[in-house]
Formats: C-alpha cells, structure tokens, sequence
C-alpha cells in the first residue's frame, strides 16, 4: 500500500482523482492530510476538518471484473468497514445513514465520498474519501454532527484508528468482487438509521411526504414505503431524510 501524506490540501479526493489520471497508482493507495480546506461531502456539501482533531484520507482502489451494477457494494463495504472500526472502539449506537453516513444515535460523525471510474460494463476504480470527527469537541454552528470524543469521553490516537479503518475498508475492498452481495445488503440494510420507523423526507421540490424505509435496492436506490403513494424507489439527488 503507498501511503501520500500531506500537511494541507484543498480535498483529497480531489486531489487522488488527478493523480490518477496523470499516473500509473500502485492498488491501493492513499493519500492522507492533516487539514483539507475544500473538503467534499455528497451532493456537493462541503466536509470541515481541523488539524489533530479529524481524520480526512482518499483511497485509491481498483477492482478486477466488478460489474457496474455491483458499484453499490462499494459503498456497502466501506460503510461496514467504518461501523466496524468504530464499534470496536465502543462508539455507542451507531448506524448508517443512507446512502454512507456515519451516524452516532442521530449524530453525524463520519461521511463518505465515493467516486467510482467506469469502463464499458465494469468499475475500473474507485477514489473513496472518507472524513470522521474524532477529537472535536465544537459544533456550535452544526447541531446534527459531533465526534468520537463526545460520543465516548475518549482521546483517539489519529494514525492508530486510520491504521485500523484502513485494514478494515482494504480487507473488504479486496474482495468485493467475491462477496456474496445479498449477504453484504442484508447486513447494510441492517444497520440503516430509522429503518422500519415513520419518518419524514422531502423531495428535492421541497415537498414533505411521511414513508418508512424497507431497505436499498441491489443499484443502491432508498426503498421507502410512502404514505399515500406505496413502495417506491428514489436516487440521492431525489430525496433527503429529516431528522
């Protein structure tokens, strides 16, 4: 595995994905900075990281023969490999929030960019960036997140825990290709936030709809049984969970 590290940067992502273009990447590698000052979060939200205190890196994977229907494995496996990591640390009442946040009882502490390259029907890659709150104890001005620190009272050590999610996420990377994929969903679907409970969600026309979420479909869509129009399917961009 090469390991890049870096003091700052404006977002790893950014910066691995043109890396890979310019050049040929050992598989895997990972590019880790102690500050990001553009980080990237889904939909375009940006992602805030401070110094000593938050774990932000990219990883760069590539896959042998990964169908492109099967991409959403890639986020199933590193969603899990976070839960994993973090659960063996005692963070406490931990989910997933569709598609790949990482939510602590109903705060965020954790999120996941992943962008998958395509070649004719396959992933070629993946550049994933992952970015965790670790040791903040401030969220005056982001009352939904909060930390490792604040979820458990404990000081983390940055490298050891980036050491442990690695091997996690690369362990489950490596063999994605051989997973049994209804296995994977099962255990994703398991640990999604508010599954099976009434909950509210608005469509990106800003209507409000009450529906229940039964879990993902096999391309990664949110199935939600709605109130007034039964089971249906919707894209990230389509719809967004109040909480």
């Amino acid at each position: 595995m090469k390991i890049i590290k870096l003091n700052a940067i404006d977002s790893t992502n950014t910066y691995l994905k043109q890396l890979a273009k310019e050049t040929q990447l050992p598989n895997p590698s990972v590019v880790v900075a102690k500050r990001q000052f553009a980080g990237r979060g889904q939909m375009g939200n940006g992602w805030l990281s401070k110094e000593g205190q938050s774990l932000t890196f990219s990883v760069f994977q590539a896959f042998d023969k990964l169908h492109i229907e099967m991409q959403f494995g890639v986020s199933m496996a590193v969603s899990l490999a976070l839960l994993k990591t973090l659960q063996s640390l005692n963070v406490p009442k931990l989910s997933i929030k569709w598609p790949n946040d990482i939510l602590s009882a109903n705060k965020k502490i954790g999120g996941i960019l992943i962008e998958n390259v395509l070649t004719g029907n396959t992933v070629k890659y993946a550049i994933i960036g992952v970015g965790i709150n670790v040791n903040e104890t401030d969220f005056h001005e982001l009352p939904q997140a909060s930390s490792m620190k604040l979820e458990t009272g404990e000081t983390f050590q940055l490298e050891e825990l980036q050491d442990v999610l690695l091997r996690n996420m690369l362990e489950k990377l490596k063999k994605l290709s051989t997973f049994d994929f209804s296995e994977m969903k099962f255990n994703y679907e398991e640990n999604l936030f508010q599954k099976g409970k009434v909950s509210v969600f608005e469509t990106s026309e800003n209507s409000l709809f009450n529906g229940i979420i039964k879990g993902v479909s096999n391309i990664g869509e949110l199935l939600v049984d709605t109130e007034n129009e039964g089971l249906r399917k919707f894209q990230l961009k389509e719809v967004k969970l109040i909480y």
